[in-house]
């Protein structure tokens, strides 16, 4: 059956035709142009080679034999470059002579010549189908596998409750651009994903960017992309995630942390919807929708000078605060529930959960790490524990320090190896319990111990002790 492809967004695919006869080149151009499709064509192999450094592609019209080369060669250095490039053989022959080797290096279809125009065109059809179709599953099995791990959507606080409500109606307009504000590890991003998989846009791409993990001459090319030769190692363009998240989301991790001069050419490209390549002569449309979070007080930031106003009110037309853990301590038990269960099923343990004792130190500490910090708790005691139940002396120290309990479970660890313990253990225990007096001060830490900061960071890493909340000074 054909498959419509105006219905699979043509315009958006991009076709590369290589083959040596002009006048076909030509004919394959306008007529697939016609069809919406964006159309190169290439001459020769390294006319070829060269556009596919430069230019994104998801299908290729390629000939069985060129100019400076077989057809079949090329096929397999376009696949080693672009394993997701749908490739389809045009040969001369009424018979395909290398099909078997062909369908090994990678080829969706093959077709004869002469060929008829429209046969071409279903024929391509059906390979951007395919392309979408495995795009489709990608996302379903990545959407999946975020829901086995979701800690967004945990939690039966009235707070929680509200959020969820708000989500689930903001999430089916599509359109409106969302700022998440809230400490870190309070959910911001698994919120993001939650707005994306509820909304028209879920059959679109969800691409997300840490605004604070780029330099800021790098993070404008993460964002809009270059072309080729833009920067010193720039040896191919590259599309940036506002063009890789066309149809669907971007999520803007961090935003607080933007450089104020590029922050001018994001309102640009959120208020045209569209934008250039750095480098780039032509522009890029698009049409996605934009959620943004933060870890810090933007209006301060305006008021510092150092955020645009117009960007923040372009950002905050729906603001969703994500409270604290702190602040919510009842999803503490669901959310504990869940995180054994998912790691149970991932590490292949059969944890119970915590103990009466255990639970209550849980429920007392403050989590400074939020969500974030729990999971990571739970994760660390299911992976080197092998009881049924978590057990206080199972804890990172400063829970056990917070609920009081520090003194009795340093006393637990110290008589439960069977009365012998190692220099290994003693000097794991000396560390938690210099940690504990000194409040997670690192500096007095290892004052009281007589060692360097240094080399106690050394030993917090080989024994994973963990020091949330903790600092150097």
């Amino acid at each position: 059956m054909e498959i419509d492809a105006a219905t699979l967004g043509k315009q958006s695919a991009g076709v590369l035709v290589v083959d040596d006869e002009r006048t076909l080149r030509f004919t394959l151009q306008e007529s697939l142009s016609e069809e919406g499709y964006r159309v190169e064509t290439a001459a020769d192999a390294a006319e070829a080679l060269d556009l596919l450094e430069r230019r994104d592609f998801q299908l290729v019209l390629l000939d069985q034999k060129l100019p400076d080369g077989n057809g079949i060669d090329l096929l397999r250095k376009m696949k080693a470059k672009r394993p997701d490039l749908q490739i389809v053989v045009m040969t001369a022959y009424g018979k395909f002579e290398n099909a078997v080797e062909a369908a090994r290096a990678g080829c969706f279809d093959y077709v004869g010549k002469p060929f008829e125009l429209d046969h071409i065109k279903l024929v391509l059809s059906n390979a951007l189908a395919l392309t979408r179709a495995t795009d489709e599953l990608t996302r379903l099995r990545q959407a999946e596998r975020r829901r086995a791990g979701s800690t967004a959507i945990v939690g039966g606080s009235a707070r929680m409750t509200k959020i969820f409500e708000t989500t689930r109606k903001i999430a089916q307009t599509g359109n409106s651009t969302i700022l998440l504000t809230g400490e870190t590890g309070v959910g911001k991003e698994l919120l993001a994903r939650e707005i994306h998989d509820l909304g028209p846009r879920r059959a679109g791409p969800f691409i997300d960017v840490n605004c604070s993990s780029f330099p800021e001459n790098l993070l404008e090319g993460e964002l809009f992309g270059h072309e080729r030769g833009a920067f010193t190692d720039a040896k191919r363009m590259k599309r940036g995630v506002m063009e890789l998240a066309n149809g669907g989301t971007l999520f803007l991790d961090e935003i607080g942390e933007m450089n104020v001069n590029l922050q001018s050419r994001l309102l640009r490209a959120l208020e045209q919807k569209r934008f250039r390549r750095v480098m780039g002569e032509t522009d890029i449309s698009v049409d996605l929708r934009i959620v943004a979070a933060t870890n810090r007080d933007l209006r301060a930031l305006v008021d510092q000078g150092k955020f645009r106003e117009d960007l923040f009110f372009r950002l905050d037309v729906i603001r969703i605060p994500v409270p604290p853990l702190r602040d919510r301590i009842e999803d503490v038990p669901p959310l504990i529930d869940h995180f054994v269960a998912h790691f149970n099923r991932e590490l292949g343990k059969s944890v119970t959960g915590p103990n009466e004792e255990a639970l209550e130190l849980l429920l007392a500490y403050r989590w400074p790490g939020n969500v974030r910090e729990l999971k990571n708790v739970l994760e660390r005691v299911i992976l080197l524990e092998s009881e049924e139940w978590i057990l206080p002396e199972h804890l990172p120290l400063e829970i056990v320090s917070a609920g009081g309990s520090a003194p009795k479970v340093l006393e637990t660890r110290l008589h439960s190896d069977a009365g012998v313990l190692t220099l290994a253990k003693a000097e794991q225990i000396a560390i938690e319990m210099a940690l504990s007096q000194a409040g997670g001060n690192k500096t007095r830490a290892a004052e009281a111990l007589g060692i360097s900061r240094q080399t106690l960071r050394t030993k917090l890493k080989e024994y994973r002790i963990e020091s949330v909340g903790g600092h150097d000074g």
